[in-house]
């Protein structure tokens, strides 16, 4: 029995901006070209939007670098930043059902989770980074000697966001927020297959009155209008979310150009792991949330799902049941769980690496085919019998395949967890406390869920180990990679005390 596809809707939108936004103004690029984003329910095109290039990044540059040096946003207050924040995030409110539209007509997201997760959690976002704005502080330091000293905490500069595809809307202000609390200016390169929303971002913030110049939207390409921001020698900071190995383009192009700071947020092949204790029914939902939820395109989806050997036929039982009830179909359907990969690239990705899967000898249970007539759709996909050194187990494949795994004992299952060049996040499943505190403590991985899957939150800090990056996204670390320490240092005469 093969996942249950769903048909099209026909959804349909006006798009009202395609034109890059740079210093307060939507204008056309220099070259006049256009590219077209694509609607992965069928493939046809969406709109046509403005390509960037280097000259434009240029222009971008420029006008965020003016903001920066001569303009008012880093010499207001905290709490005057703060509360245009507060306007842009009641503006993305007023907006909710058009932001998720955009985002699921041009990405497959699901319609329901956008009006009820995404587009919410980026007014929360900004909401939480206002609050943090004019509570920036540094510290009084008590000198050995005849000296005295303080902290500050100054804005980094010009910033450069790249933003990928699985999450345009989140991630957008995953950065923006805090960096503009921090008052620094900003451009953003969003993902080609993805531009949409954050242009419609960038025309709210004009609206909540972001002075001109301190966000910029170039759309275009990685190999041009994002290498150009990486290597641009006016751009203080690049923040980074994408693949691993365009991570190390980023990283490259930044250290041989000027040296700017870098963070970044990468790819993942994260262990989900289960033992004899667990709920198996509880684990079933987990695993299923951890490897199909947004078509499996998560950075953190735990892909990866170690069962012990005692639990492990119920759980492969239960886990096809229970993939078999996962509605796949048009994301603009309340009923589906599940829509289209994002374009036909990551589609034929996927289909490849399930092709792989059954080649290198893993036993396919369920799905691995594409569904539907037309789009990008493929049905939940789950392999049994895999090994460590197959590359369903070791690759990131960014869709919707479980490679399940058994082990033995918590020593053979931290093993098997850290077999991995990633470490983004873990998942452990266990009625066992000391199991949970061994594990967590043993496992390097930026976040680590107990018993729950996917749980982020403005006020909690994300990032990877190892090949996932560095650098912390949300939480006050979030705020922190936006800011410089600059220590002053006067001396002291004839002080009563040291």
């Amino acid at each position: 029995m093969a996942s249950e596809c769903n048909s099209n809707t026909g959804q349909s939108l006006k798009i009202k901006f395609t034109k890059l936004f740079i210093n307060g103004q939507f204008v056309d690029s220099i070259s006049g070209k256009l590219f077209e984003t694509r609607d992965p329910r069928t493939g046809d095109v969406i709109t046509k939007v403005a390509e960037g290039d280097k000259e434009d990044v240029d222009l971008a540059v420029k006008a965020a670098r003016q903001a920066f040096d001569h303009g008012p946003w880093p010499r207001m207050s905290g709490y005057e930043r703060g509360r245009i924040m507060l306007k842009l995030a009641d503006l993305i409110e007023e907006h909710i059902e058009e932001l998720a539209t955009i985002d699921t007509l041009d990405g497959g997201k699901l319609l329901s989770n956008g009006k009820q997760i995404d587009i919410p959690s980026c007014s929360s976002l900004l909401r939480y980074y206002a609050g943090a704005a004019d509570k920036i502080h540094g510290e009084t330091l008590k000198m050995s000697g005849q000296f005295q000293a303080y902290t500050l905490k100054e804005p980094i500069g010009v910033v450069g966001h790249i933003t990928p595809w699985n999450f345009p809307s989140g991630i957008f202000f995953m950065k923006v927020a805090p960096a503009l609390a921090a008052g620094c200016t900003m451009i953003i390169k969003p993902a080609e297959q993805t531009p949409l929303s954050a242009l419609f971002y960038a025309h709210l913030a004009k609206q909540a009155g972001i002075p001109d110049g301190v966000l910029n939207v170039v759309t275009g390409f990685g190999p041009t209008a994002g290498a150009a921001l990486a290597s641009h020698m006016d751009v203080d900071k690049v923040s980074f979310t994408g693949s691993t190995e365009v991570g190390r383009l980023v990283m490259e192009a930044a250290a041989k150009s000027n040296l700017k700071a870098v963070s970044l947020e990468l790819g993942g092949k994260s262990p989900l792991l289960i033992f004899n204790d667990a709920d198996v029914d509880m684990a079933v939902d987990l695993a299923r949330i951890a490897v199909f939820f947004n078509k499996g395109e998560v950075c953190v989806a735990g892909s990866r799902v170690y069962v012990q050997e005692g639990i492990y036929d119920d759980f492969v039982k239960k886990a096809v049941e229970s993939a078999e009830n996962w509605v796949v179909g048009d994301p603009f359907d309340p009923q589906v769980h599940q829509g289209p990969q994002v374009d036909k690239e990551q589609f034929e990705k996927v289909l490849r690496y399930i092709d792989m899967g059954k080649r290198e000898g893993a036993t396919l249970v369920t799905g691995g085919k594409p569904c539907g007539q037309k789009g990008y759709y493929i049905e939940p996909t789950i392999f049994k019998d895999v090994k460590e050194d197959m590359k369903i187990a070791q690759d990131e494949i960014f869709g919707p395949v479980m490679s399940l795994i058994k082990f033995k004992t918590t020593e053979e299952a931290i093993e098997k967890a850290n077999n991995t060049k990633y470490g983004l996040a873990a998942g452990i499943v266990t009625n066992d406390l000391n199991i949970a505190n061994r594990v967590s403590r043993s496992i390097r991985s930026g976040i680590i869920w107990i018993n729950c899957y996917l749980a982020t939150s403005w006020d909690c800090p994300f990032g990877g180990y190892k090949m996932s990056g560095f650098g912390r996204e949300m939480g006050l670390q979030g705020l922190d990679k936006y800011l410089q320490v600059k220590s002053v240092v006067t001396p002291i005469y004839d002080s009563p005390w040291l």
